[in-house]
């Protein structure tokens, strides 16, 4: 066996070249809270012969659910149908014991942008809406709301690691606000420590006619939840394998055991 073939990063090797099926290195996080709306909610959309249209969440269909099973560890749907920042915030979490302490998690999954910014039409905002000292000094934008979610994370479990999902793109009018969500996602890897970016915006399928003629049906269908379960999971493999000396105590994660007190 070549250990550098299977553990490190090729010279030219782009985030999904090298899709993991059994989880790969997403598996070192034990527990995982997938933070979102219906797409990360394994939501299928039906319609009646009338075209009366119906929301399903179905959360064992879901990609943080593929990935638990492909991974072998646990997975919390922190999310619902139509879920924005704002309502995740100032509700949701709350109502649902989101906040509550014995459901924190090793690693905290974050993709909302699609109700907010594409449905709602609601400004991205700035890192300048951000106060990194006092997550309710926030101004109450998308991006004020999305830190904040990292934020409180951050407060119930401060070693965590965070990462940020961008929108794939579509090949329309609304990609340049899909880039727009995708550089503050970068921004806010910037601004947080322990906090990473799945560039879905630049490295996913792009979600045209093509792709919704297999992988959608009004909503994704079963094979593009797995799908995006797959490139999730790879891409998060791919972040461990070029970052390993981040990722060296996450079985520490959720206690307050170092093996360096200066980590």
């Amino acid at each position: 066996m070549n250990i550098l073939e299977y553990m490190s990063v090729g010279e030219n090797e782009k985030p999904l070249d090298r899709i993991a099926t059994d989880g790969g290195f997403f598996s070192i996080f034990r527990t995982v809270a997938c933070v979102g709306d219906s797409l990360s909610s394994g939501e299928f959309e039906s319609k009646k012969p009338d075209g009366t249209k119906g929301y399903h969440d179905y959360y064992e269909y879901s990609w943080g659910q593929f990935m638990a099973r492909s991974a072998g560890n646990t997975v919390y749907n922190f999310s619902r149908g139509g879920m924005t920042a704002k309502v995740y915030m100032e509700s949701f979490a709350q109502e649902r014991g989101f906040w509550d302490k014995d459901k924190a998690a090793q690693a905290y999954i974050i993709a909302l942008g699609v109700n907010d910014i594409i449905n709602q039409g609601w400004d991205v905002g700035s890192i300048d809406d951000i106060d990194v000292n006092d997550w309710r000094n926030n101004k109450q934008t998308f991006a004020g709301y999305y830190a904040q979610i990292i934020q409180r994370y951050k407060e119930i479990q401060p070693r965590a690691k965070f990462f940020l999902v961008a929108m794939p793109r579509h090949n329309n009018e609304k990609d340049e606000k899909r880039k727009a969500v995708r550089d503050l996602l970068e921004r806010l890897t910037k601004l947080f420590n322990r906090t990473y970016l799945i560039d879905l915006y630049t490295y996913a399928p792009v979600n045209d006619e093509a792709y919704a003629e297999k992988y959608r049906l009004g909503h994704m269908n079963a094979m593009g939840y797995i799908l995006t379960a797959r490139m999730i999971e790879s891409y998060i493999d791919y972040i461990v394998r070029t970052n390993m000396q981040d990722f060296n105590q996450v079985g520490f994660i959720g206690t307050d055991l170092y093996y360096n007190p200066e980590d």
